[in-house]
């Protein structure tokens, strides 16, 4: 007899299923994305060389997403597709196995923190206390980083099982933790030291410890279609080949992000500290368009993933049609929003003259890229949720570096700053036009439909 849980996958409207998993997702996304912000926000009003600081660590701290996310969407999506096949035994051996490399992965993050952190702040810069501030948030929200790995982790096996609410209310905590205790770990009150970059730091892995203290307790103690089981588990490779499949790519892809970064902060820094800061205020900007979109993919994965594994091509194709649809208005009510808003949100960030200038023209013309970032993001899903994380590897190698960067550097050397900023639409529509057909091609492969 199949659970309620699973019925609701297989038979809901696919309108009602897919904003039921989205909306809580995207919610607590945004919340998240307030909380970056904020804690950018406190740090501007340290000094602007704070603000430059947390710009050169941002690629580093990327690691920490990449490699959570990798790990936690490979064993998620294993997990749905093994539910909707109706092979709940594999589920939680999937799952049980997905949780130790979790862990595993914590540890190499901690251990970058330790010996990585310095050496790469000296590659940009060899201001002694731009590199010290660095360094102090850097090793912290990296070596007690295991909050991020364990509470995205039981996120994401929540959401394969269409429970999304936990996971909203997880996400809640960790930020509403952060955003009160930012104030008081930076400037001081309450008799807590006036800590400054660090205090931030403190902040942020407080409160995602207790985000992930919260959803562990939900999900061993809670009624749940996956159960862990340790005793007597074996770490087959072949579980965690399959894991590694869906998973290493897309820790691949967000790491791609990271080196991308890096890279932009290169070109970026023979031109200007600003253009670093500003590039920096544009992701933590664009974590408010971005998240929804995240968000919506965090909803869409698990019902493509299982109506994948049911053979379902109607309900597959029609959760496409609308998360694409849905995908593409957000991101252009987020251009728009960075067009015409533009001087209201880089005010939350206390710029300087000449800091403003530069970010103005940098937000405008990047959010001219953001709805073919929500196709090429829709993709990215449609692939995943197939099996073919190598494909949505690729594609994002050509979004976010093969085109990128030497578009970013020939425009560089051709219209200054302002021509970096415009590699970012030329690099989405060259993407997005030579890969709806790859995708198209695909899905009718994968559902043998002619």
């Amino acid at each position: 007899m199949t659970t309620i849980k699973t019925n609701k996958m297989a038979t809901w409207s696919i309108p009602k299923l897919l904003f039921s998993m989205s909306i809580p997702a995207m919610f607590s996304m945004l919340i998240q994305a307030l909380y970056n912000i904020v804690d950018t926000i406190y740090i501007s009003q340290i000094s602007e060389q704070a603000l430059f600081a947390i710009g050169l660590v941002f690629p580093m701290q990327m690691i920490i997403t990449s490699l959570s996310l990798g790990g936690s969407i490979g064993t998620s999506t294993l997990v749905a597709r093994r539910l909707g096949q109706q092979n709940h035994e594999e589920a939680n051996k999937v799952a049980s196995t997905g949780l130790i490399l979790a862990l595993f992965h914590s540890f190499l993050c901690a251990l970058m923190g330790v010996f990585l952190a310095k050496p790469f702040l000296q590659l940009f810069t060899q201001d002694a206390q731009v590199i010290d501030m660095g360094f102090q948030y850097l090793s912290i929200v990296m070596t007690v980083s295991f909050g991020v790995f364990v509470g995205m982790y039981f996120e994401r096996i929540l959401q394969a099982q269409g429970n999304m609410i936990l996971p909203m209310i997880s996400l809640l905590i960790g930020a509403i933790t952060n955003i009160i205790l930012d104030p008081i770990f930076i400037f001081g009150y309450f008799g807590i030291p006036a800590m400054g970059i660090t205090g931030a730091a403190i902040a942020t892995v407080i409160g995602q410890i207790f985000g992930m203290i919260f959803i562990t307790i939900c999900m061993f103690v809670g009624k749940h279609e996956v159960k862990f089981q340790f005793k007597g588990l074996h770490l087959r490779w072949t579980r965690i080949k399959e894991i590694y499949q869906v998973g290493l790519p897309v820790a691949i892809m967000q790491a791609v992000g990271s080196v991308t970064t890096t890279c932009m902060n290169f070109v970026l820094v023979t031109y200007s500290a600003s253009a670093v800061t500003a590039l920096s205020i544009y992701f933590k900007l664009n974590s408010f368009v971005f998240m929804p979109i995240f968000g919506l993919n965090q909803g869409s994965l698990p019902i493509l993933s299982y109506n994948f594994g049911s053979q379902d091509v109607d309900r597959y194709r029609r959760t496409v049609k609308l998360y694409l649809a849905t995908a593409v208005g957000i991101m252009a009510v987020g251009t728009a929003l960075f067009m015409f808003g533009t001087d209201f949100l880089l005010g939350m960030f206390n710029p300087s003259e000449s800091l403003l200038e530069v970010a103005r023209l940098s937000l405008r013309i990047i959010s001219i890229s953001f709805v073919f970032v929500g196709v090429s993001i829709a993709m990215n899903t449609i692939f995943q949720s197939l099996g073919k994380g190598v494909s949505s590897m690729i594609m994002t190698l050509l979004r976010q570096l093969i085109f990128l960067i030497p578009f970013a550097y020939i425009f560089g050397k051709i219209w200054g700053t302002n021509g970096v900023w415009a590699a970012y639409p030329v690099a989405e529509l060259f993407v997005v036009l030579i890969y709806v057909p790859i995708c198209y091609k695909t899905f009718k492969k994968a559902f043998n439909v002619k």
